[in-house]
């Protein structure tokens, strides 16, 4: 009789996973140590860090992340200088940026994935940072070549300009997340992962706490520092940056990895699809997760009128709202990263959505309390951590080498959709129903994904 306190055991792969022996190679052994399967190593931070390799991974990933969080806020500080007449409202610019940033992500994610599996991790990321770093420069040119100039149409060319780049920035983005999920499980042994994936997401936190809190004082600074090219230096430079550390990764990925059989977009596609629909575990893992990120960016929406509801703080404001809850991820990351290890992933996955539950009541009740209300943003954050880092690791765990830029792929495209959903109905139906209503919908979605997901997860044991 299995227990949930037990090692997931569910979480291993049915199928041999070869590519361990890979991974070892990169850290100069010529075999496969035995030990490094035994879950009683220390699968700490500080441990993961000691991985040269990971340590390339993660430093890429800390200076794109602070361009990713900060590409937006300087796109946006643009057209409020350059095209933004006095009086106007810029909520129509702004959901222009926003379209050209996200249709990327649904057109592309899974046609990424798909193409990551036949390319060298290493090359899709150092590219893909070194390409976003020379658009992102190329923006003072742009704008200065483009100056009054107006298309038939009457709008700025220069604005238009501006859209293709934000829209080529984010189609590379979509190729440089499935590449570094696979890369993640290419240098990090497998006990590992849980505190390699917590580490990871307590960097994505940091870097939206940055992008929110400190973005525009870092743009101001940058400007003051390089005047009229300083932002655009701040944001492309770190994309360069994270491109040039990349080169010093080593995946242990050799040319038969890469050469495959015979290439069929849509196929391949449907075989992710398939492998999904075969592994109830890692489909369930990803339903916890589009549901976990669908809430996220409810809120997302929805802080703005928590901040106008808050007498303490203006709706303007609502970005402290945000950072709150994601240094709630972060913490929520730091308890996985310390604990992960002591129960199955989808007992973790269950505390978190009981917890986040019970704190999307809490900030339901006292929405227009600013005190309780940021200890319920606070809360629904750090139990939020326990949901989708568990969850990620089970299908970093499960998925073969083979597969994994299909499955990523599909559910990096799976997860923007699910970001972009609630960016359009959170409003609406808060609009409709109010706010309480529309909090208390999400605290009961949180509760009903944690509990399918743990339920699944039972049955295939018990069977």
């Amino acid at each position: 009789m299995t227990h949930l306190f037990d090692p997931p055991t569910p979480n291993l792969p049915e199928i041999p996973d070869p590519h361990h022996a890979d991974n070892h190679e990169n850290n100069g052994n010529t075999e496969v140590n035995p030990e490094l399967l035994n879950d009683s190593l220390p699968t700490d931070s500080k441990s993961v860090l000691r991985n040269p390799n990971f340590l390339s991974l993660w430093t890429g990933q800390v200076f794109s992340q602070i361009a990713d969080k900060i590409f937006l806020v300087l796109v946006i500080a643009i057209v409020s200088t350059q095209f933004q007449h006095e009086g106007e409202t810029i909520s129509g610019w702004v959901s222009a940026v926003m379209v050209s940033f996200t249709i990327p992500a649904i057109l592309f994610g899974s046609i990424a994935g798909v193409y990551v599996d036949r390319w060298n991790k290493k090359t899709v990321l150092v590219s893909s940072n070194i390409l976003r770093g020379v658009l992102v420069l190329s923006i003072p040119l742009l704008l200065w070549v483009t100056r009054n100039s107006v298309l038939p149409w009457g709008a700025p060319t220069g604005f238009w300009g501006l859209l293709c780049i934000t829209f080529l920035v984010s189609t590379f983005t979509q190729f440089f997340t499935p590449a570094e999920q696979s890369a993640i499980t290419l240098v990090v042994e497998r006990p590992k992962l849980l505190s390699a994936n917590s580490l990871y997401t307590t960097t994505i936190m940091g870097a939206l706490i940055l992008g929110f809190a400190l973005g525009e004082p870092l743009l101001a600074l940058s400007d003051h520092l390089w005047h009229n090219v300083g932002q655009e230096i701040l944001v492309g430079g770190s994309y360069l940056i994270a491109g040039i550390v990349l080169i010093l990764l080593k995946t242990g990925e050799t040319k038969e990895d890469l050469h495959r059989d015979s290439f069929h977009l849509w196929n391949d596609i449907k075989d992710g699809l398939q492998y999904l629909n075969h592994k109830k575990t890692s489909l369930s893992a990803l339903i916890q997760l589009i549901c976990t990120f669908s809430i996220i960016a409810a809120l997302t929406v929805l802080a703005v009128r928590l901040a106008e509801v808050m007498p303490e703080i203006k709706s303007e404001q609502f970005g402290f709202l945000l950072a709150v809850a994601s240094l709630g991820m972060a913490i929520g990351a730091g308890i996985v990263a310390k604990l992960g290890d002591r129960c199955s992933r989808q007992l973790l996955s269950l505390i978190g959505s009981l917890g986040m539950s019970v704190f999307l009541g809490m900030l339901a009740i006292f929405s227009d309390r600013f005190g309780l209300g940021l200890i319920a943003i606070a809360g629904t954050g750090i139990f939020a951590g326990l949901c989708v880092i568990p969850m990620q690791t089970v299908i970093q765990e499960e998925t073969p080498e083979d597969m994994r830029g299909k499955v990523f792929g599909l559910q990096n495209n799976a997860v923007n959709i699910a970001l972009s959903l609630p960016l359009s109905v959170a409003g609406i139906a808060e609009s409709y129903f109010g706010l309480q209503k529309v909090i208390f919908a999400l605290s009961a979605i949180a509760i009903a994904t944690g509990i399918l997901t743990w339920y699944i997860a039972r049955q295939l044991v018990e069977s």
